[in-house]
């Protein structure tokens, strides 16, 4: 299998022990049963695999990682038929932020914890979702070689200078960037990115857009997605999803299993 799980990866760790998780109950390691409880997974699809970072978060008001599900070791894997994927993952990102009060961590006081018991209600401005590139990590959580998105909420108030270094410009692949020009290596259509307006482009109500290659005869030749399912087969997108947000109680994020 192509981008099998790889024996001692921390991220391949958490999304095998997200998908055995019960609802209810603390997700605990797979590896000690007895020890430290996993991350708190607060959503598991075919593809991706997110859980809220408490421990080192950039952002006291919320700070998400969504790692992929394959082992997949960075986004120069990626190709123009991964586009749906990316999409997706951007979508889930604004989701998730959207719909969780901030973590709860020892960064904390509890004198400010009353205050965050409701989900937020962010401006677009706020969203920040992307990737680190290689060679640069975050200290905090050095995973390299298995593909993740991180999405917070500005401002970074919890970030440092040292860690600062990982999500800033030097460093951060902004997931919209990554979008825009994928699709302008495989379009006649240059779609511009990084102006104010980016989020409403009308070509981001189409996730599939530019993520199919072909000849004027009709000959295609896309290349295979990462996706479960294929993008042939149609790729649920999170806002298309069963559950609703809406329908939980709070505002609280449920428990998928595939």
């Amino acid at each position: 299998m192509a981008f099998a799980p790889k024996p001692g990866c921390p991220m391949c760790g958490i999304v095998a022990a997200a998908a055995v998780q019960v609802p209810g109950q603390p997700p605990r390691s797979l590896t000690c049963p007895d020890g430290p409880a996993e991350p708190e997974t607060i959503w598991r699809d075919e593809n991706f695999t997110a859980y809220r970072e408490k421990t080192y978060p950039v952002s006291s008001n919320g700070h998400i990682i969504i790692a992929f599900n394959l082992h997949v070791p960075s986004i120069y894997t990626l190709s123009s038929s991964d586009l749906p994927l990316l999409v997706n993952v951007r979508n889930l990102g604004r989701r998730l932020l959207s719909a969780s009060p901030p973590p709860s961590s020892p960064l904390f006081s509890s004198d400010n914890s009353s205050s965050h018991s409701v989900p937020l209600q962010p401006t677009e401005s706020q969203f920040r979702i992307g990737f680190i590139t290689p060679p640069f990590k975050d200290n905090k959580i050095p995973i390299t070689d298995h593909l993740h998105a991180h999405a917070y909420l500005a401002p970074a108030d919890l970030l440092g200078w040292w860690r600062g270094v990982a999500y800033g410009p030097l460093a951060w692949y902004a997931i919209d960037d990554l979008i825009a020009e994928i699709r302008e290596s495989v379009s006649n259509n240059r779609v511009k990115s990084g102006y104010d307006n980016r989020t409403n482009a009308p070509i981001d109500a189409v996730p599939e857009a530019g993520a199919r290659t072909g000849a004027a005869d009709g000959n295609e030749y896309t290349t295979s997605s990462l996706a479960i399912p294929d993008v042939e087969d149609g790729l649920a997108s999170p806002r298309s999803s069963n559950t609703s947000f809406a329908s939980s109680p709070s505002g609280h994020i449920p428990h998928l299993h595939v």
